[in-house]
């Protein structure tokens, strides 16, 4: 698992680690994925790095247009029951990555051969969430 996961009641507010724009939103449709997802861009220290907010409710994906801007700490969304996030209690998957997602995805987990070149692309959350544990 190369994500971190965020529990709490469904309904619960998602925000903005940090300013940026939405890149791209999908709903994961198919039960064990990531169901409504968002992916946000942002430049942080001169790296472009895109953050991934998966397990989200439908109505999170409501409204928003790639491009669109956001600002630290904005309400993006909020956690989805598991009738519409695929199938899991509620909770959001944060991950980040240095490269562009296409269709809206990252793989949330990998193996043990793939974890040395994913820990490249993906960097810990913990790098902009602080020591969460």
């Amino acid at each position: 698992h190369i994500g971190i996961d965020l529990g709490g009641p469904a309904g619960t507010r998602v925000h903005a680690f940090y300013e940026g724009e939405i890149y791209d939103f999908r709903d994961h449709g198919k039960a064990g994925d990531y169901g409504p997802t968002l992916i946000t861009r942002h430049l942080l220290n001169g790296v472009e790095i895109y953050a991934l907010y998966g397990h989200l409710s439908r109505a999170s994906l409501s409204g928003k247009k790639r491009g669109q801007q956001i600002s630290f700490g904005e309400v993006l969304g909020a956690l989805g029951t598991a009738e519409e996030n695929g199938g899991w209690p509620p909770h959001v998957h944060f991950q980040l990555s240095l490269i562009a997602p296409e269709e809206a995805d990252m793989p949330g987990t990998v193996t043990d051969e793939e974890l040395e070149a994913a820990l490249k692309i993906y960097p810990d959350p913990r790098t902009v969430l602080g020591p969460i544990y």
